[in-house]
């Protein structure tokens, strides 16, 4: 099986993962990858006015990971399942699609790196940092899209 990423929704967000709702984040399933010995997911929004935002950064996820529960907990390390970065509203952990009312849909890019090695980068990174530290690692990637839009 190649590596994938996929939740329990298809193509819209539930309410329950939006600023609109509950704010927590969804539940993930991974497809491992051969070879990988921890994994990194960066969840972001191109179409956000002014540059991509950041909605989530999860990262030093063990191999052996194959689901991520509903509701990961806002701490910079949640024990058993890895570090959490800093999100572009500047809070560490996952903090929902919210985009501006009436400004349609918007995509939101769920990326996963499959990494060639066991990483304990230290929790609070952001994206860019992240990506930096994992260039040279990274055996595959796998990704989704997700839609959501305020009216």
């Amino acid at each position: 099986m190649a590596f994938g990423l996929k939740t329990v929704f298809e193509g819209r967000f539930p309410r329950d993962y939006t600023c609109e709702g509950t704010n927590i984040s969804p539940p993930l399933e991974l497809a491992p990858a051969q070879g990988a010995k921890s994994y990194a997911i960066v969840v972001e929004d191109p179409d956000a006015p002014g540059k991509t935002f950041v909605h989530w950064v999860i990262y030093n996820i063990p191999a052996t990971t194959t689901r991520i529960p509903k509701g990961v907990p806002k701490l910079k390390v949640v024990q058993g399942l890895g570090s959490q970065g800093v999100n572009d509203f500047g809070e560490i952990g996952y903090d929902g699609p919210c985009p501006p009312r009436g400004h349609g849909d918007h995509r939101y890019f769920f990326k996963a790196y499959a990494l060639s090695e066991e990483t304990e980068f230290p929790p609070g990174l952001t994206s860019s940092q992240l990506r930096q530290k994992i260039k040279g690692l990274t055996i595959a990637q796998a990704e989704l899209v997700a839609k959501y839009s305020r009216s």
